[in-house]
Order: C-alpha cells, then structure tokens, then sequence
C-alpha cells in the first residue's frame, strides 16, 4: 500500500504494522503541497515536466499536485512537517519505537527528502523510549591473566580530599593478584603524563603488561601506551 491509495480512502485502514488515519495523513500531504512549492529547487520541476520534459527520477501525482521522487512524495525542508511524516511509523503505539534503521526503511517507501537519514539518526538517539528498548550485548567476563602484571586494570578516583594539591587518585590493580598500586595525580593529567607515572610506579618494577584496561576507554590506553614506548 503507498500514498497514493491512501489518499482515496475515507476511513481507518491498517498499512503494514501500523494503523494510520486518513484524516491525519491527508493534512500531512496538505502541509506539504502548501510548503513544497514555496522553495525555489523544486518550482521549476513541475514546468519543466509540463512541457513533456524529462526530469531525473521525478513526476507529478496530478490529482494532487506532488512532486514525487522515485515514487515517493518529497518532503519540505521544514521543520514541523518532517517529523509527521514519521510519528506513525515510530512514535505509535503500534509501531513500538523500531530503531533508527526499521523507522528509516519505513519512510523511505513513502517519502523522500534531502538529509533524512542524518535527521532520523539525530532524532532516534534523543528518543527516551529506544534508549530504554535499546539491546544490549551480553557482558563477557575477561579472561585470567597468566601471570602477574601481564594484565592490569586503570581506574581513576575523581574529587578525594586534596592532599599536597593532589586533587584525584590513580588507581592500577594487577588482574592475577589483585594487588593494587595508588598513585596520587592532578586531575588534569594527560596520556603522556600519565606514560611517565606507570613508567616509575609500575613499569620500572614490573615490567610492561600485554593489556591495560581503562574506566576512559581503550583508545585513552592506546595512547599512553604509545607513548611508553621506546
């Protein structure tokens, strides 16, 4: 089912997994008939079409006057019209909220502008309701390291009481004897400080680990470690 048989029906029907009122989605082509031809990229289409020309992917739906691209209605750069032309297919209660991806795939068949799959992007990521939906990937615990200091954990403690205007606290702990090494630190240390303190508090003893793991993430490891070596 598409636009075009929508706009003949009088009543409540059902078109895929969502239900979908006339009424309401004849005001959406309305706005958009209304907004379309007051931007200048597309007012020429419908002229140029008129005069028997042809005009890459486009048409005119005559009895209503839209411009269609590859089949599907184009859509106004407007702010309030674009996010209407999707609320059945995401924000329903029928629709449940399918994610970036099923929500685009669905509009798609029925409209087009320039820009949507950044907007859905943008739109989905600030929606409550597919965050709380949103699948996880089951937590895999890590492996034991074979020995000790092969494998160590880094995390920081923010905001202790200051302490020789130390203002936070490193903490490593070797992952095979849970020892654990505190290191105070100025919060506004960087990779290459930080290089220099496991290198005279940790290295320099133990040896440099195969794995480092960081409450900052893999990449903030990466860098320090590049930075230590040779």
């Amino acid at each position: 089912m598409n636009f075009q048989q929508l706009i003949k029906q009088d009543e409540v029907q059902t078109s895929r997994v969502f239900a979908v009122k006339v009424d309401d989605f004849s005001n959406l082509i309305e706005s958009i008939q209304k907004k379309l031809w007051q931007y200048s990229q597309y007012r020429s289409i419908p002229q140029e079409l008129g005069k028997g020309k042809s005009v890459q992917d486009y048409s005119l739906y005559s009895s209503s006057q839209l411009l269609l691209f590859k089949d599907r209605v184009v859509v106004p750069n407007d702010p309030k019209i674009q996010p209407r032309s999707f609320r059945k297919h995401h924000d329903s209660p029928l629709a449940e909220h399918p994610g970036q991806e099923q929500t685009l795939k669905l509009v798609k068949w029925d409209f087009q502008w320039s820009g949507m799959t950044q907007f859905f992007k943008d739109y989905v990521s600030s929606c409550k309701q597919c965050s709380r939906n949103k699948k996880f990937e089951i937590l895999k615990p890590l492996l034991i390291p074979n020995g000790p200091w092969i494998s160590l954990s880094m995390e920081f403690i923010t905001k202790p009481p200051l302490s020789n205007s130390f203002d936070s606290i490193l903490v490593i702990v070797d992952r095979f004897s849970k020892m654990e090494v505190f290191i105070p630190k100025m919060s506004s240390i960087n990779s290459l400080d930080l290089a220099h303190l496991l290198i005279k508090n940790i290295f320099s003893k133990h040896g440099l680990p195969s794995s480092i793991f960081s409450d900052r993430g893999s990449c903030f490891a990466s860098s320090f470690l590049t930075n230590c070596e040779p």
